[in-house]
């Protein structure tokens, strides 16, 4: 699976060991920054890189580290097509894409460790979604609510 990780400097140390993990399981990864320590950049830029890359195909999945994971998922969950979740348990992380089709995660260095970062990433690019009649009936109307409130 091809995969897009971005960090700010609240993520930058998780983000280098995620890239290390996921390259270890077999899938491809795009490391779109940060590259160094930068305690003045800022996570919407890198999240903007992450999503683009999946909305043009270039990745399957996101994961996007800042400090706690929440402004990394508010930012990616202004681009139309962008489904993004702070995970920070292993259940959640399947659960979302297996029920929600979400293509981004999100995480937050300050709050989880290393070792549960790598089980919960794990979990996120080992699911699939479920195409069962429910859960296509939700997304359809994530999709909908989506439509109605882009700017034509």
């Amino acid at each position: 699976m091809k995969v897009a990780i971005g960090s700010d400097h609240g993520g930058f140390g998780l983000k280098e060991a995620l890239v290390a993990f996921v390259l270890s399981r077999g899938h491809e990864v795009t490391d779109v920054g940060a590259f160094f320590m930068d305690r003045d950049d800022d996570y919407p830029d890198y999240t903007r890189l992450v999503a683009e890359m999946i909305l043009k195909a270039e990745a399957e999945r996101g994961i996007v580290v800042c400090g706690s994971g929440v402004g990394a998922s508010i930012a990616a969950s202004k681009f139309p097509g962008i489904r993004a979740a702070v995970c920070h348990d292993a259940y959640s992380a399947h659960q979302g894409v297996e029920h929600d089709d979400m293509n981004v995660l999100c995480l937050g260095q300050a709050i989880i460790g290393e070792e549960s970062a790598k089980e919960i990433v794990s979990n996120f690019l080992k699911a699939h979604f479920m195409d069962e009649v429910r859960y296509v009936r939700r997304l359809q109307k994530v999709r909908a609510i989506e439509r109605e409130f882009m700017k034509p």
